[in-house]
């Protein structure tokens, strides 16, 4: 079991994500004095008899000031058992694209529902994209449970309705998980809640802490146990005395590890070679691994350059400038057939056009329309893409680090899509429907970031 847990929070508007992120804080002991004192004064300040915990997560001042949660907020905390990274994302429509980057690397999300208002679009919404991004396990934390009296019914309710959905989704039961908690009261978040005797399973806490981690197979967040990617950044030569012939590849492993002695292939171009020295600020290692920044070096002197991607021999990925990839649409602006748009894999960004729209996926119903005229905002559809160039991928089902993109206009820089190469949501029949009724590091320009 790992050490180390990477979880998000996902929910609608007022589901009380940063109140439940606060209680785990602040029941855990992660909190400083300092940082206390001042949650106090501010609850004081408005009138409040106890502090709100959920000024311990919003820090922006327009998160305040209107209560909500805007940007990812990153926390971390610790117990004796298990240390956690956490992103805190924000639950308004206009924000999913904050919702993707958070849940990018997440290796569980724990989803918030009112007890109130059940399971609503906005779940449904998160769920598909917390599917669409390979996130391995699910939380339903049935949030607010005192303000309808702990109601066993209630709860049991809104459990199976999500479990139905999750489960259509492509989620096995046993990695979606029901827990009826108040963030607010700290009914089971870290402690056993005498008000819900007809609940046996863990708190949300014991959860986290002792849930399984998988330690390797596809989709690794953090790239391990897969075969060696390394997307280069930048190449070394420093043409001083000492240095005379020095020539490196930096860059961050995306994936697997690397050591002296392997033979490597270059793509696109398809030159082998065999890694004879790796280089870091503290000296050489031994080995490098998935999530390090390191220099390789070669035996042979190829041509290599900013965007070409260092692999494995025998185990690379495929190289094309055909491209049938699922995308979150980001942009207010829609995406019709025919847009000219900048791809950006890794290190490598290529012209692009969109040659077809094959479908949209409507995380409602559970159901695919064909041929859709356009992706609006927030919609989810798969399309087919011709690059300029050929590009090294991996699908994103094999790998989430390096099966990603981002799709960039071309006009202004801004970021548009959260692209995934193949297509990761599972087939649904009429039957899953009926029971119904998503980027890996990219550089400097990531909004599917790998996190703090």
């Amino acid at each position: 079991m790992s050490d180390l847990l990477r979880l998000a929070t996902a929910g609608s508007v007022d589901d009380g994500k940063s109140t439940l992120v606060g209680r785990l804080l602040y029941d855990t002991k992660s909190v400083l004095a300092d940082t206390l004192d001042a949650v106090h004064r501010a609850s004081a300040d408005r009138g409040l008899a106890t502090p709100d915990l959920s000024l311990l997560v919003d820090g922006l001042r327009s998160e305040r000031e209107q209560g909500i949660t805007i940007d990812v907020a990153y926390r971390y905390f610790a117990t004796p058992k298990r240390s956690f990274v956490l992103a805190d994302t924000p639950g308004h429509v206009q924000y999913t694209r904050n919702t993707v980057t958070g849940a990018s690397t997440a290796q569980l999300a724990v989803l918030l529902v009112d007890a109130r208002k059940g399971v609503i679009e906005q779940t449904r919404r998160h769920a598909a994209v917390l599917a669409l991004l390979g996130v391995p396990r699910l939380v339903l934390a049935v949030n607010k449970i005192d303000l309808v009296d702990y109601d066993q019914v209630t709860f049991a309710r809104i459990a199976k309705e999500f479990t139905a959905h999750a489960t259509a989704l492509g989620y096995t039961e046993d990695a979606v998980v029901e827990i009826p908690v108040s963030a607010l009261a700290g009914d089971n978040v870290v402690e056993k809640s005498a008000n819900t005797p007809w609940y046996s399973g863990p708190t949300l806490l014991e959860h986290l802490e002792n849930v399984p981690v998988e330690e390797d197979g596809p989709r690794r967040a953090d790239g391990s146990g897969l075969p060696f990617r390394f997307p280069v950044q930048y190449v070394i030569r420093p043409r001083t005395a000492e240095h005379l012939d020095y020539r490196g590849y930096a860059g961050q492993v995306a994936a697997g590890t690397v050591k002296p002695g392997d033979e490597v292939v270059v793509l696109p171009s398809g030159r082998r070679s065999t890694v004879t020295r790796i280089d870091t600020m503290d000296g050489e290692l031994a080995e490098a691994a998935a999530g390090q920044s390191v220099t390789l070096l070669l035996a042979d002197d190829i041509d290599i350059s900013r965007g070409d991607l260092i692999a494995v021999a025998g185990n690379e990925p495929k190289v094309t400038d055909e491209l049938d990839a699922t995308l979150c649409w980001l942009a207010e602006k829609p995406l019709r057939a025919g847009a000219r748009v900048l791809v950006k894999h890794g290190t490598r960004t290529v012209q692009a056009i969109v040659t077809e729209l094959r479908d949209r996926f409507d995380e409602q119903t559970l159901s695919s329309v064909d041929g859709p005229a356009s992706l609006e905002l927030n919609e989810i559809g798969r399309v087919a893409l011709r690059l300029a160039e050929p590009v090294p991928l991996d699908d994103y089902s094999f790998s989430r680090r390096t099966g990603s993109f981002l799709v960039i206009d071309a006009a202004d820089g801004s970021t548009l899509a959260a692209g995934l190469v193949g297509a990761p949501l599972p087939e649904l029949d009429a039957e899953s429907c009926t029971e119904g009724g998503d980027i890996a590091a990219q550089d400097d320009r990531a909004l599917v970031s790998p996190g703090p």
